[in-house]
């Protein structure tokens, strides 16, 4: 099984159990089963009053690990697109503050989620928001359509992050912005203790490095990339699910303490792109 078929499968049966169970325990980033993983990646990501504000299914699906509608003022009127939007409550936030003149559509390659999330619309009400049904590597929107691309833990589970981010830059806006939440290696970790830590932040991740994320935005066309890490991973998170696959824990400590995190990334595509490819954009 490939790496996308991996992912389509773990949150095929994440989307398939909140619909039957909302109430159960909230899902973590690696799905409602124990995992290890959820509480200290992706707890406290939204407000009271955001989650007030949706169906329980929409808070119970997030699995991501940050809040990009926190990222970014968004304005009436403009166009949002969330790329692995999951059970909808980004799109749904970002909705509310676009307003009914803007549109916020929501992008995924899951048939379960993308059920869960029209349903999740439906709820809510929301008259001005498309999901639609993609791979985050090639997006079925025009060149220049969205204002503002956002995303949430999402773009590390990809195996060709710079057609993510090609296709990103195509259909922003001149001076459009690129906000998400992502995870972040920070330095050069071993491959094995790497593998041991991705296995616990996201079950099927490849984060990237800071540095490497941010040369690659920049290759893609971004301008003003702007990397911050906000919630830092410690190995006292992870112990419990190391321990449990056999991971010699004492071992890895020094080797990734502080090394994975939690990481808001922002970049804006050039206002004057009549030339455009990447190369005389990124000048």
């Amino acid at each position: 099984m490939d790496i996308k078929e991996a992912v389509r499968e773990k949150y095929g049966a994440i989307a398939a159990a909140v619909g039957q169970s909302p109430a159960a325990p909230k899902a973590g980033c690696c799905g409602p089963s124990a995992c290890g993983c959820g509480d200290p990646i992706s707890s406290n990501l939204y407000s009271e009053a955001e989650r007030g504000e949706l169906p329980a299914e929409a808070v119970q699906a997030s699995l991501g690990c940050g809040n990009p509608t926190a990222l970014i003022a968004l304005e009436p009127g403009q166009t949002v697109l969330d790329l692995g939007s999951g059970g909808g409550i980004d799109v749904l936030l970002s909705a509310r503050r676009v307003g009914p003149t803007g549109k916020a559509y929501g992008l995924d390659m899951t048939d379960e989620m993308l059920a869960l999330a029209r349903e999740n619309q439906r709820k809510a009400g929301a008259t001005n928001v498309e999901f639609l049904k993609a791979t985050i590597e090639s997006i079925p929107l025009p060149d220049n359509s969205v204002d503002v691309i956002i995303s949430n833990c999402v773009i590390n589970l990809s195996s060709d992050k710079d057609a993510v981010l090609r296709e990103a830059f195509r259909v922003l806006k001149p001076g459009g912005r690129f906000a998400v939440s992502d995870v972040v290696v920070r330095g050069e970790v071993p491959a094995d203790v790497r593998r041991s830590m991705e296995l616990w932040v996201g079950c099927i991740a490849g984060a990237l490095e800071d540095r490497e994320y941010q040369a690659k935005l920049a290759a893609a066309g971004f301008q003003s990339v702007d990397i911050e890490p906000w919630r830092i991973y410690a190995i006292d998170d992870a112990r419990a699910f190391l321990a449990e696959s056999g991971v010699d824990v004492e071992r890895l400590a020094p080797l990734v303490e502080g090394a994975f995190a939690s990481a808001f990334i922002r970049a804006t595509k050039p206002a004057n792109t009549a030339c455009c490819g990447p190369t005389c954009c990124s000048h």
